[in-house]
């Protein structure tokens, strides 16, 4: 059973971000017609060293690879690196088991946000803490590990953090640097 089918079953429902991995899928949300769609939300943002615009279409669908899959989104992200000026454009695809009465093209956009920032964990989890080669497997072990993993970010973070790898070496240096920045001292 997968995850979308266990959701459905649960009255749950799911965003997917659809990654080139995924190549039936990411193709047939590619044919669909984009063109034909109005523009149906823009945002704009700037931090990290660049601005980027954000532009969603929403399209309603009933007979995707993905099951349960009620609305198709394409995103277009336009970032700009300010020291260099260079400018990249990305599209971005998902599917949803949320109707178009469920949730805006807004909504959409807002919810596709949030899961990159849980992406964005899970990547500091892996470059920096090479959760990926973890030799733990068994019990409650994994599960423990990316909480403390989490605690860490998530410590370092309330600190003013914004390179976790760097804070981790800092606060390496001294054994009661951890100890302070947790106030256990």
């Amino acid at each position: 059973m997968s995850t979308a089918d266990y959701l459905q079953g649960r009255g749950a429902h799911d965003i997917v971000i659809v990654k080139r991995n995924q190549k039936k899928l990411r193709r047939q949300l590619k044919s669909l017609p984009w063109k034909q769609i109005p523009l149906q939300g823009r945002t704009r943002n700037a931090g990290h060293g660049r601005s980027e615009i954000r532009r969603i279409k929403v399209a309603t669908v009933n007979n995707l690879l993905f099951p349960g899959a009620r609305q198709a989104v394409q995103i277009k992200r336009r970032r700009t690196y300010r020291k260099t000026g260079k400018t990249t454009v990305k599209t971005i695809y998902a599917v949803t088991s949320l109707t178009a009465e469920q949730a805006t093209p807004a909504q959409l956009s807002s919810l596709v946000r949030n899961h990159w920032k849980v992406e964005a964990l899970h990547h500091i989890r892996d470059t920096t803490f090479t959760e990926d080669a973890s030799q733990l497997r068994t019990g409650n072990a994994p599960r423990a590990m990316a909480a403390w993993r989490n605690l860490a970010v998530g410590a370092l973070r309330l600190t003013g953090a914004t390179n976790i790898a760097a804070a981790l070496r800092h606060n390496a240096r001294e054994p009661r640097r951890p100890l302070a920045l947790l106030r256990l001292t």
